[in-house]
């Protein structure tokens, strides 16, 4: 009895797993929207980062207090995740990828990036015991294509700027198969607040050693508006997505979230009548495809598993 009722349980959190991965991404299209015209209000892009972090982490830890307070307490091993999750999630991959920006031509930054949730994919298989069946494997690769329709390789070259950026995406894909293993035993707020948090410490560490605190005091009024609302909508983005993580498989949750993309240009689209191209429209028609075969793939398959259906 007690198998019979705990199989849709898990379905249903898979359901709201994915849920929540699709209002990551909804909410990632529109931050990349957002970010794309904050960002040239700053002369500095890494002072920008740890700001907006620094917003984003007083947001998380109010919503950890107030959900989670009393109800949770850190072991030695969660507390030693929790600080993993931090340095190579919130700290050093942000400090690579945008100083990796500043040297790597762009096509070459986006393809990189783009692959992260292949990389997840193949970590989630090997490290999480994560199955994926043919069909999922096409899902994957069908949206492997579309990004690359989306953003070609192009005019790609390689340098240190392309190897920093490659080893931030790395680390961003380790940091889903970390946080997949915390999330076991640790509230996502909690999570989500020590990515942040302690990946602040990290980007302020750097900024004070390379001198970049100073600007703080020159800000303008509407650069701290900028702060802020990027800030607000990173915090929503980490929360959202952490708490898909902990309910619906990495690889699936991180496949979702490239539906951010086609978001992104029908903003463009909206604000200033930038049409893609056949080839990137077509590009963001497969990822739809792929992204909604993959979910209904994920919910099948564990369906299909369950005592209920095995019994049937």
């Amino acid at each position: 009895m007690t198998r019979r009722s705990t199989a849709p349980r898990c379905i249903d959190q898979r359901r709201l797993g994915l849920g929540l991965a699709a209002a990551t991404a909804v909410i990632s299209g529109i931050s990349v929207f957002v970010n794309a015209g904050a960002v040239r209000e700053f002369h500095d892009p890494v002072l920008f980062t740890t700001l907006k972090n620094g917003v984003a982490a007083v947001l998380l830890a109010a919503l950890a207090v107030a959900t989670v307070r009393g109800r949770w307490r850190p072991t030695s091993r969660s507390t030693a995740g929790l600080v993993v999750l931090g340095v190579i999630g919130g700290g050093v991959p942000f400090m690579l990828f945008f100083s990796g920006l500043a040297q790597a031509t762009a096509p070459a930054a986006a393809v990189i990036h783009k692959t992260l949730f292949a990389w997840v994919a193949v970590l989630a298989v090997v490290f999480l015991r994560e199955r994926l069946g043919a069909l999922q494997v096409g899902a994957l690769a069908v949206l492997l294509v579309s990004q690359l329709l989306i953003q070609t390789p192009v005019g790609v070259g390689w340098g240190t700027g392309e190897t920093f950026i490659a080893i931030a995406t790395g680390l961003w894909a380790v940091e889903v198969i970390v946080a997949k293993r915390v999330l076991g035993s640790t509230p996502s707020p909690v999570a989500a607040t020590a990515r942040m948090g302690i990946g602040l410490v990290v980007l302020v560490g750097f900024l004070a050693m390379s001198g970049g605190l100073a600007a703080i005091a020159t800000l303008s009024a509407a650069q701290w508006g900028w702060v802020l609302l990027t800030g607000g909508l990173l915090s929503g983005y980490v929360a959202t997505w952490y708490a898909a993580l902990r309910r619906a498989p990495a690889s699936a949750v991180t496949a979702v979230l490239t539906l951010g993309a086609p978001l992104t240009a029908g903003l463009q689209l909206a604000a200033n009548g930038q049409v893609p191209s056949a080839g990137v429209a077509a590009g963001y028609g497969l990822c739809l495809l792929g992204v909604v075969a993959l979910a209904w793939l994920t919910l099948r398959r564990e369906t299909e598993s369950s005592p209920a259906a095995q019994a049937a």
